[in-house]
């Protein structure tokens, strides 16, 4: 006889649709649209089990305070600022994305659109600018998700005439007064976000919900490569594929490595390799097989497989 089901347990299975009839909150989930959007994240992004887990339990979290407010088990309006840490190419602006499509579908926001910025749209470079730049911005996302990556870029106090402060205490005030119609979802490397928090605790108690990305790992980039590859419609032959692996094993031992997008790099440099294998072999085959296969050689032409050290520069 098997346990009882925990309630994540239930938001997970591979079953879930069907449990609808018998819960009525899974139901609940499934009618507005929720259920969806989160076997589409399940969909785009390989491997990231825990961060597809917090994201089921705000998704649960926001629905039973929704249905509680309906019979009038008010606990006050939930908090739902978050802050999402890890290395670049984890995924995180891809998650913002969804989680503003979920908060729209829930309730919680008017519009369900995702504004993503940095410093640079919100800091001015002159008194009097940063508060009419931010305010642009914030304007901009009302009813939505204002997504602020690296956002620990916004304090320098080392700098006496920098102008991030002024943008802190703006966001701050529009954070704590138009929660209801605004989410901020602040983005960056775990540790220098939490000496921003610790340097601004007044931004680090208006954040409800912190979601840490872990990185990918060999097999999980491998996977990734591979459904990119078949979105540009392009294969690895079997040799290639093995040489891919070795390359995702040395890239990721140097300096600056960035998860997907490096992946994704990689795929690119080595689409141009294969244009230009092709176009200077005076046996080249124009077929099918020809214009889509990557062979090892485009691979191998890759820095990664010099002779360098951690410690120079990143290699394509």
């Amino acid at each position: 006889m098997h346990p009882p089901a925990k309630a994540t347990d239930i938001m997970s299975a591979p079953d879930f649709p069907l449990q609808a009839a018998s819960n009525p909150y899974v139901a609940a989930l499934a009618d507005s649209g929720t259920t969806g959007l989160l076997e589409q994240l399940d969909r785009e992004l390989v491997g990231l089990a825990p961060v597809k887990q917090r994201i089921r339990d705000i998704a649960a979290l926001l629905l039973v305070d929704k249905l509680r407010a309906e019979r009038g088990l008010v606990a006050g309006p939930p908090s739902l600022h978050m802050c999402f840490t890890g290395n670049p190419g984890t995924g995180k602006t891809t998650v913002a994305l969804r989680m503003a499509a979920i908060l729209h579908r829930l309730g919680y926001v008017r519009k369900g659109h995702l504004v993503a910025v940095t410093r640079d749209d919100l800091v001015g470079q002159y008194i009097g600018h940063t508060a009419p730049k931010t305010k642009e911005v914030l304007k901009k996302a009302m009813g939505g998700v204002l997504f602020i990556d690296e956002a620990y870029y916004l304090y320098r106090p080392e700098n006496e005439r920098d102008y991030g402060q002024e943008a802190i205490e703006i966001l701050l005030q529009v954070m704590e007064n138009q929660r209801d119609d605004l989410v901020v979802i602040l983005a960056g490397y775990r540790d220098r976000m939490e000496r921003f928090f610790q340097s601004n605790p007044g931004m680090s108690s208006r954040i409800a919900h912190h979601v840490d990305f872990p990185d990918y790992g060999i097999d999980e980039l491998a996977h990734i490569a591979a459904l990119m590859l078949e979105t540009m419609h392009y294969r690895f032959d079997d040799e290639a594929a093995r040489v891919f692996t070795d390359y995702l094993v040395r890239r990721r031992a140097q300096p600056h490595f960035a998860n997907a997008r490096s992946v994704r790099n990689a795929l690119d440099r080595a689409r141009l390799r294969h244009a230009s294998r092709l176009v200077h072999d005076p046996q080249a085959e124009s077929d099918e097989a020809s214009l889509t296969t990557l062979r090892a050689a485009d691979l191998l032409a890759s820095r990664v497989f010099s002779r360098t050290t951690a410690t120079e520069a990143p290699s394509c």
